[in-house]
C-alpha cells in the first residue's frame, strides 16, 4: 500500500516572480542582482538535500518558484535565515524602486489568490493574463 504524504503549504504575501518579470523589462541590470542570489538558493538546497517539492503548488505560474527554495531554506538553515535578514531588506528596496506601488499591490492580491487555490485576479493587466497563471 502506498502511503500519501500530505505536502506542506508555503505562505506567499507578494508575489515576487511577477515583480520580478517587471523589474527585468525595466531594468535589464536587475538580473545581475538577482540571478546570483537566485542561484545559489537554488545550489544550497541540492548541495544541502533539501526537498522544495514537499510544498504544495496550487498554480501553475508557481512551479519552480523561488519562494519554495526560499522556505525551505528559511526552515532548515539557520546561517541562510542570518543571510536572508541581511540581503532581503536590501533586495526588496532595490526591487520597490524600479516597480510601482500599484504593481506591488496588484502582486500582493495575486499572491493571495494562487496561495488559496483560487482563481487569480484579473483587471486587464498583462501580468495577471500571462499564461503561466492561468488555471487548468
Amino acid at each position: 500500500m502506498t502511503e500519501v504524504v500530505q505536502k506542506k503549504n508555503a505562505v506567499c504575501n507578494t508575489c515576487t516572480r511577477r515583480l520580478v518579470d517587471i523589474a527585468y523589462e525595466r531594468s535589464p541590470w536587475f538580473r545581475l542582482v538577482r540571478e546570483p542570489l537566485k542561484l545559489t538558493m537554488r545550489t544550497w538546497v541540492r548541495l544541502d538535500g533539501m526537498d522544495p517539492g514537499e510544498y504544495e503548488v496550487r498554480s501553475p505560474g508557481c512551479y519552480n518558484c523561488m519562494r519554495f527554495y526560499k522556505t525551505v531554506l528559511k526552515e532548515q538553515s539557520g546561517f541562510f535565515r542570518l543571510l536572508n535578514t541581511m540581503v532581503n531588506p536590501v533586495f526588496d528596496v532595490i526591487l520597490e524602486r524600479i516597480v510601482s506601488k500599484e504593481e506591488v499591490k496588484k502582486a500582493k492580491a495575486h499572491a493571495c489568490a494562487a496561495t488559496a487555490g483560487e482563481a487569480l485576479p484579473y483587471d486587464g493587466d498583462k501580468y495577471i493574463r500571462d499564461s503561466r497563471w492561468e488555471k487548468t
